[in-house]
């Protein structure tokens, strides 16, 4: 309710439904450490193009019972779009590939309980790193033709702080339904989520989650609007 201000303030530009679907495996060495690994598959254009995978590696530290501490890697293949404008604002080229990103992160969890409602605030700091990208060709819009020469994208990396509020509620079934609100931050506000979903403990083992998400993009050549339906498995050792 505090962030939702920052969505309705924004102009609506464009708006688009993906699929994102997630296995992962979590083993607890002890009362204190655990550690995780997970794969992903995200789609876009109306689930009609694969936006990404990734596959990741984490660890946490169970502090206090009512703090933790966590770390990961992440590889990301991403798929790119990219497109150039003449000082008309008419298209010039454009260019369609796939490229590797890096990601760490390091965050810290508080969470108070009130009867069967868990409210949760995480703190994470991520750095993603794009590593230098040489592709063969782009395709001229006025030629209505690929140009057939090389175009080479600099590497960079970026800072992002993600701040995630989170209120769960137990029921007596193991059901956990869940809201939240989550804003990225790199010195202004570039992306909101809001997140609407329930997580079930099957087993003791087996656990799997649905939601829905909406994703608001701030700061890029055009806003963006994203509509989420998301899946989830994980396994607990």
């Amino acid at each position: 309710m505090v962030l939702l201000p920052v969505v309705s303030f924004a102009q609506k530009q464009s708006s688009d439904f993906g699929i994102w679907t997630s296995i992962g495996a979590e083993k607890k060495l002890n009362k204190k450490w655990s550690v995780g690994v997970e794969t992903e598959m995200r789609t876009r254009d109306n689930t009609s193009t694969i936006d990404r995978w990734s596959f990741g590696v984490n660890g946490e530290y169970k502090a206090t019972k009512r703090l933790k501490f966590g770390a990961g890697y992440e590889l990301l293949y991403d798929h790119n779009e990219k497109y150039t404008y003449k000082t008309n604002g008419d298209l010039n080229k454009y260019a369609n590939y796939w490229g590797l990103r890096h990601r760490l992160h390091f965050d810290v969890t508080g969470n108070l309980n009130f009867g069967k409602w868990n409210l949760a605030l995480r703190e994470r700091w991520q750095y993603t790193y794009r590593p230098e990208k040489t592709i063969a060709q782009r395709y001229d819009f006025d030629d209505e033709n690929y140009d057939g020469k090389a175009k080479t994208y600099s590497g960079k990396g970026k800072n992002q702080l993600r701040s995630r509020l989170q209120l769960k509620y137990k029921t007596n079934i193991n059901l956990y339904p869940y809201v939240s609100a989550e804003m990225y931050n790199a010195w202004n506000i570039e992306k909101m989520r809001y997140t609407l979903g329930v997580d079930w403990d099957i087993t003791k083992h087996h656990e799997v989650g649905t939601y829905y998400r909406f994703q608001r993009t701030y700061g890029s050549d055009e806003e963006s609007d994203n509509n989420v339906f998301g899946v989830s498995y994980y396994y607990k050792f």
